[in-house]
């Protein structure tokens, strides 16, 4: 069998990860432990991300004709994908955590909804809170002044009770 068609399934799988992905982040992976590297593939896999180490060939052979092509200069030396296809943020804040913590971990870059960000506009997206994250506090703007008419309402009502036994 020729070295080509052992490789090709590896590409493939690639091409499948990323398609349909909202976001692509690559990393320089060295220097994580092997306790610190569990924890993190565990949190990308609880938050529905994939995280897998492939050679750079490998990648850069499935990146041809994608928006991950913009990737290709920067595939040297170790690197790690994390891939999400649900929440664009998730990988990026996960991988965050943990170069905080480790500070061995880097971005290389990403690319997210189609947009290329290098390692700096990584760490800029890193700082957004998640979807669920702005929903709650857009929920808690909404409730707030409902709650306060409510309140005014109501001793509007108490006001009227007593006026009129009086």
């Amino acid at each position: 069998m020729a070295k080509v068609e052992l490789k090709q399934p590896i590409v493939d799988e690639i091409k499948a990860m990323i398609d349909g992905a909202v976001s692509i982040v690559l990393v320089d992976y060295r220097g994580l432990t092997v306790e610190q590297d569990t924890r993190l593939r565990k949190n990308l896999r609880e938050a529905g991300c994939i995280y897998k180490v492939y050679k750079n060939t490998f990648m850069k052979r499935a990146f041809e004709g994608t928006d991950c092509a913009q990737l290709d200069n920067l595939l040297e030396g170790p690197s790690a994908i994390a891939v999400s296809k649900d929440d664009a943020t998730a990988p990026i804040r996960i991988l965050n955590n943990m170069a905080k913590e480790a500070n061995v971990l880097e971005f290389k870059a990403a690319i997210v909804e189609g947009t290329f960000y290098d390692a700096e506009g990584v760490k800029t997206l890193a700082s957004i809170p998640s979807r669920e994250e702005l929903i709650s506090k857009l929920l808690g703007s909404l409730q707030a002044p409902i709650a306060n008419l409510a309140r005014v309402l109501k001793q509007i009502a108490e006001k009227d009770d007593n006026t009129a036994e009086a």
